[in-house]
C-alpha cells in the first residue's frame, strides 16, 4: 500500500490544475491546506458529485485499490468509509456538518495520516459564482510526528490537488481523468 501511495503522490505532481492551491500554514505540530476550484455546475450539482466520491477519487489513494468501495453518508455522524475485501471496512472520516448544496465538514485523518497521532478537520464549501460554483477546500491537521507534520504538508497538498482536479473533471466532463493539455 505504501508503494501505491508514493507512486500516487509522484503522479499527482505531474497533473496540471487550474486552481488556487497552497499550504496555508505549516509547523511541526500541524498544517492547513486551502484549495479553491471553479466548477461549471450549480452548487447543488457540485455537492451531489462530491458525495459520489467513488466516481472521482483516484483508486491509487485507497486501501482496497478500488475507489468504487468509497462512500459518504450525508448525515451528521455519517461515515466516509471504504469497503475492504473479506467484509472489512475503514472509516476514513466522520461527517460532522451537513448543509446540502453548501457545505460538508468531516473530522479524521485521511490515508497514511490515519496511523499517526493526528486528527484533522476537512471542510468543502460550495458557493455560487458567475458560471458555476467555487469549491473551497480546507484541511487542517494537528498532532504529533517525530519528523514534524510540516514535512507532510506539501505531500498532502499534492494529493488533494490531484483528487480535486479529478473532481472538477468529473463534474464538468463526466470523467475524473483530467483532459490532456
Amino acid at each position: 500500500m505504501k508503494k501505491r501511495w508514493i507512486l500516487g503522490v509522484m503522479v499527482a505532481a505531474l497533473v496540471p490544475v487550474a486552481a488556487v492551491c497552497k499550504v496555508q500554514d505549516s509547523a511541526s505540530s500541524g498544517f492547513t491546506i486551502t484549495q479553491t476550484y471553479n466548477v461549471a455546475a450549480s452548487p447543488q450539482d457540485a455537492y451531489r458529485h462530491f458525495l459520489r466520491v467513488g466516481e472521482w477519487w483516484n483508486s491509487a489513494h485507497t486501501i482496497s485499490g478500488d475507489a468504487h468501495n468509497l462512500s459518504i453518508e450525508e448525515k451528521a455522524m455519517g461515515c466516509w468509509c471504504e469497503k475492504l475485501p473479506g467484509g472489512g471496512a475503514v472509516r476514513h472520516m466522520e461527517v460532522v456538518y451537513v448543509a446540502p448544496g453548501k457545505l460538508l465538514r468531516f473530522t479524521g485523518a485521511l490515508g497514511p495520516l490515519q496511523v499517526m497521532a493526528v486528527t484533522g478537520s476537512f471542510t468543502v464549501q460550495f458557493t455560487a459564482v458567475e458560471g458555476g460554483t467555487r469549491v473551497d477546500v480546507t484541511y487542517a491537521v494537528s498532532g504529533y510526528l517525530a519528523a514534524g507534520l510540516n514535512t507532510l504538508a506539501p505531500i498532502v497538498d499534492t494529493v488533494f490537488t490531484e483528487q480535486f482536479t479529478r473532481f472538477k473533471a468529473h463534474v464538468e466532463q463526466g470523467n475524473p481523468a483530467p483532459a490532456p493539455k
